[in-house]
């Protein structure tokens, strides 16, 4: 059941979603389904290193996808250290199987199902995405990771050019708080970068920047999804994006906003409607 909460300050209404087994999850649906077609639908998960972070932050990339031609349910997923892994990725997967029952409603006829996330949202957008594989249900018809926070290790080059000679920073305290231990460090769903099976995935646009501190680690996992036969757009931004922190910006403020919502449209296009 679906409660609408609708507030002044925000642009698109709040909506309560209760789903048996969870906790109410809020959600808030960008965009409108054209008569007599079918738009992409998608599900997006916000930033925030896992503990921080909320609808209002996460309104840069779902206004994007938007604008590319999409419906888009933005969701407040449980946040770490009082929901550790993999509690926020339940909660997607709850909402994924209610957006796929609601699909016809919501964006058309056959319109098809995607995952998308920012930093942290996209970490769990790419584990949603083998988990929607194990259980082989709902189809997807791709994933879309925008720098995506994939390595807990964070030894990478591009986030030691950001660190410096800083010891810690919030992407390594975000992940202390995620992992209930170091074993779920080499769980799939809770770093979906160290995978080993990755076959059988939808296709993936993976976007980053060349300032982004999570570069080297987004695409080093396009390089990985490609070897296992994974269809993958990526693109490397001008060093100029700010991400992933401009991400949690206002919409007006979004940088390459119209280079990333031609990967978009273009994604989409391309994204055949999975079977039924």
């Amino acid at each position: 059941m679906v409660a609408n909460s609708n507030t002044s300050a925000l642009p698109v209404p709040v909506q309560t979603l209760s789903v048996p087994g969870q906790p109410p999850l809020e959600l808030r649906v960008w965009g409108r389904k054209v008569r007599g077609q079918s738009s992409p639908l998608v599900l997006h998960f916000h930033g925030g290193a896992f503990v921080s972070g909320d609808l209002d932050s996460g309104a840069c990339l779902a206004e994007l996808l938007t604008s590319a031609g999409a419906v888009v349910a933005s969701l407040a997923y449980p946040l770490a250290p009082a929901h550790p892994f993999p509690e926020a990725l339940e909660a997607g997967y709850a909402a994924l199987e209610w957006l796929y029952k609601q699909r016809t409603r919501l964006a058309g006829t056959g319109a098809p199902l995607f995952v998308a996330g920012e930093e942290a949202g996209g970490n769990l957008a790419a584990a949603l995405a083998l988990m929607v594989r194990d259980r082989a249900h709902p189809p997807l018809a791709g994933q879309i990771l925008v720098s995506p926070m994939l390595d807990p290790c964070n030894a990478t080059a591009s986030l030691r050019e950001t660190m410096g000679q800083a010891t810690g920073c919030k992407w390594i305290d975000g992940w202390q708080q995620y992992l209930r231990g170091p074993m779920d460090a080499e769980h799939p769903y809770a770093v979906p970068g160290r995978a080993q099976r990755l076959a059988g995935l939808p296709p993936a646009l993976i976007l980053t920047g060349g300032d982004d501190p999570m570069r080297d680690e987004a695409l080093a996992y396009a390089e990985r999804l490609r070897a296992a036969g994974i269809h993958v757009s990526s693109e490397l931004l001008p060093p100029t994006t700010g991400w992933p922190d401009s991400l949690a910006e206002t919409p007006t403020e979004c940088p390459c906003a119209a280079e990333v919502r031609g990967q978009l449209r273009a994604f989409f296009q391309a994204a055949a409607p999975p079977p039924a």
